[in-house]
């Protein structure tokens, strides 16, 4: 019994003292001093946990508006470790998933548990490195955690062109000249993706630009969605990032199923995100090419084919959240593909209106969207498809 309410104390404490905190995937959390996490008597080990789930419910409907299907599950179940070892300068973060969707279970059909297993040295304030499995730095919205996301789940355009994670070594550097405060991240890695056993010899390459003119957002409000925080002044960050992975072998780079062939693939991003009081505009693009033929044969069966995922998009978003945290949203995005694949891929496009109600800001979220999506074949032999869709999700997290 004492055990018991030991760990209901714990987790109370965890809960009071995480309401303030931006979850960012790129570092581990170790702010002790805001009253989350262990520490050693002696200050050699420092332990933060954190917990969050997401239970969606989600209705298709066609152009009659017939139900066709019915999402009812939970998409997303996550643990969350971060701490210091024997100085803050050496830290690490783990991170956990236990849902079917969250592990890529539909590709790999092996469940990926482990997400993130990074750890940190920081030189100084300004200068760090990682090293282990964890977020690329491509596009914002992927590195906006899922946790601090205004709608329920990221655009079509991250589903087909993000970067997502991958084994490597990770470099971010922060620093400004006068006024422009500006981070630059960049990652060498295996361009496989998460929990692989072994890997060929093509590595991947990715860097990141971030440009803040007006200084930087409250509590890392560039990488949450939203305005949350009521920015008294404009906040404004400009990004740009390209990314290079020699023999990819999977037809997302990092993502997908398997390819007969590796392919040499390349991405451009670039995105912004504006904020004022309350008002948050957020635009990005995404491109995705390769110098050969996207599609690949299987050797022994030539009508067997895989192909890569090229083309373009561009996910828009605007919101405006009032004083008692309450949030209207509008979302516009669409996924055009290469010329080369359009013969199996469409254009796809997404228009999304949502009311969250943020009961603990991110950490405790209430989330409603309708929207429409469209799909228009570029081919005579297929057609497009249209879809009616009705959202609600709850979040919850320590």
């Amino acid at each position: 019994m004492k055990i018991r309410n030991l760990v209901l104390i714990l987790l109370l404490i965890i809960s009071a003292n995480l309401y303030s905190q931006t979850e960012v995937d790129e570092r581990a959390m170790i702010s002790f001093r805001k009253g989350l996490g262990f520490n050693a008597p002696d200050s050699t080990f420092g332990l933060n946990i954190r917990l969050r789930m997401q239970n969606r419910l989600l209705f298709n409907f066609d152009d009659d508006f017939n139900i066709e299907h019915i999402e009812a599950r939970v998409s997303r179940l996550r643990l969350r470790f971060d701490g210091y070892i024997l100085t803050t300068k050496l830290t690490y973060y783990i991170q956990l998933s236990f849902s079917r969707g969250d592990q890529d279970w539909d590709n790999t059909h092996v469940p990926n548990v482990v997400r993130d297993a990074m750890i940190y040295y920081h030189f100084n304030p300004k200068f760090y490195v990682g090293f282990g499995q964890g977020k690329l730095p491509g596009n914002r919205e992927r590195i906006i955690s899922s946790g601090q996301q205004q709608f329920y789940d990221r655009s079509n355009v991250n589903a087909n062109y993000t970067l997502d994670r991958d084994f490597g070594i990770f470099a971010y550097y922060s620093d400004k000249i006068g006024g422009l405060h500006y981070n630059l991240k960049s990652a060498v890695s295996t361009g496989d993706g998460r929990n692989q056993l072994l890997t060929d010899n093509g590595l991947m390459y990715t860097g990141r630009i971030e440009l803040m003119p007006l200084g930087r957002f409250k509590k890392d409000g560039d990488f949450s969605e939203g305005d949350l925080e009521f920015e008294t002044t404009p906040k404004i960050s400009l990004a740009a990032g390209y990314s290079f992975n020699q023999k990819a072998r999977r037809t997302r780079g990092t993502l997908g199923s398997d390819l007969y062939e590796s392919r040499d693939l390349q991405a451009l991003f670039a995105d912004i995100i504006l904020k004022y009081q309350g008002w948050a505009l957020y635009t990005e693009f995404i491109n995705r090419n390769t110098n050969n033929s996207a599609y690949t044969y299987n050797a022994a069966d030539s009508s067997q084919s895989a192909y890569v995922v090229t083309g373009r998009g561009i996910n828009t978003q605007l919101s405006y959240c009032f004083r008692n945290y309450w949030e209207i949203a509008a979302r516009y995005s669409v996924v055009e593909p290469d010329m080369e694949i359009r013969q199996n891929a469409m254009l796809d496009s997404y228009y999304l209106l949502g009311v969250n109600k943020y009961i603990r800001k991110h950490l405790t979220k209430l989330q409603g969207s309708i929207g429409y999506r469209t799909q228009e074949s570029y081919t005579p032999t297929a057609m497009g498809k249209n879809n009616f869709l009705l959202v609600f999700q709850v979040e919850l997290g320590i």
